[in-house]
């Protein structure tokens, strides 16, 4: 069988049984366009490794491939397709783990004021737009493709309330926001593109055309204004901020201050997990890179602990 064939089989196999399978389906799609059109028991084992390595250094995206294409040659070997597989048996150590870029607040100004300016025809984002995005990513601390998502209608200002549905692991959920959030909000709302649809189910955030933002125009978007806002990483990291790295900021912020209101920490931290949409609270830990600021405030609550001050976890 056709190598395209077998793995449009595998994903549709998996996206019946439940499985979301996005990121998969865009690996094994990438992989049978850069076999071409050939049988799955011609797949040559040089050709997948260099599918795996890409370019550049080898990432962790190597093995997040790599595991991709186990399970599908499980499926082909288990339906005949294929009778062993390219795969490599011996894999290169996982490179170690990206460390987010955390913003610091005099940086977030920045990023805010220079997109309220960056207006200019020819760009796909409107600056009020590209505005209101930095400062719902930040302020709610939501992932991008859940505020790409994000209908008129699941924006409740009135209530301070935001809908999210069936973001990352399949939940829907309410996220409240600030006066000062729901108050940018409320103003792009305003005079959100007068091009675009006002139905209910419309997106929130359009384009200049009236468009859907995509996550690309997004993200171009936001490299440009960084790089305008002077906003770099210089320690040697591979990658330079995200606008992921916004969701980041929020929840190492967050604990920031409560530390300096001595509240509960410990207690507070599964709180903080749910109002980020995880399942865990580990995921939430992920996000928490400890900067300077925090350390510091860790190193104070401890100090005040050993002196036989209150404990507030």
């Amino acid at each position: 069988m056709k190598l395209a064939q077998a793995i449009t089989q595998y994903i549709e196999l998996k996206q019946s049984m439940g499985a979301r399978f996005r990121a998969e389906q865009v690996i094994l799609t990438a992989y049978a366009k850069a076999m071409g059109d050939i049988e799955c028991e011609q797949v040559h084992s040089d050709r997948l490794y260099s599918y795996l390595v890409g370019a550049g250094p080898v990432t962790r995206f190597f093995h997040r491939k790599h595991d991709a294409l186990s399970g599908f040659y499980r499926f082909a070997i288990g339906r005949g397709y294929a009778v062993c597989s390219p795969l490599p048996t011996t894999l290169p150590a996982p490179s170690t783990r990206f460390t987010p870029y955390i913003y610091s607040r005099d940086e977030l100004q920045r990023l805010v004021d220079v997109a309220a300016v960056q207006e200019h025809p020819r760009m796909k984002l409107q600056a009020l737009t590209l505005r209101t995005l930095i400062l719902v990513l930040y302020g709610a601390g939501l992932r991008l493709s859940e505020v790409l998502h994000l209908k008129l209608t699941d924006a409740h200002l009135q209530d301070s309330l935001l809908t999210i549905r069936e973001s990352k692991f399949y939940k829907t959920r309410l996220v409240p926001i600030g006066p000062h959030l729901k108050k940018a909000l409320s103003a792009y709302a305003e005079k959100r593109c007068h091009s675009a649809s006002l139905n209910p189910d419309s997106f929130f955030f359009v384009t200049r055309d009236g468009e859907c933002v995509t996550r690309q125009i997004a993200e171009r978007s936001f490299d440009r204004l960084r790089n305008r806002a002077g906003v770099h990483r210089n320690d040697g990291a591979r990658y330079q901020p995200r606008l992921h790295d916004l969701r980041h900021s929020f929840a190492v912020h967050r604990l920031v201050s409560w530390y300096r209101q001595g509240a509960d920490v410990q207690r507070l931290l599964p709180q903080l997990s749910t109002y980020l949409g995880h399942v865990h609270v580990a995921s939430t830990q992920h996000y928490l890179t400890m900067t300077p600021e925090l350390l510091q405030e860790a190193s104070l609550r401890f100090e005040l602990y050993a002196m036989g001050g209150p404990n507030h976890g």
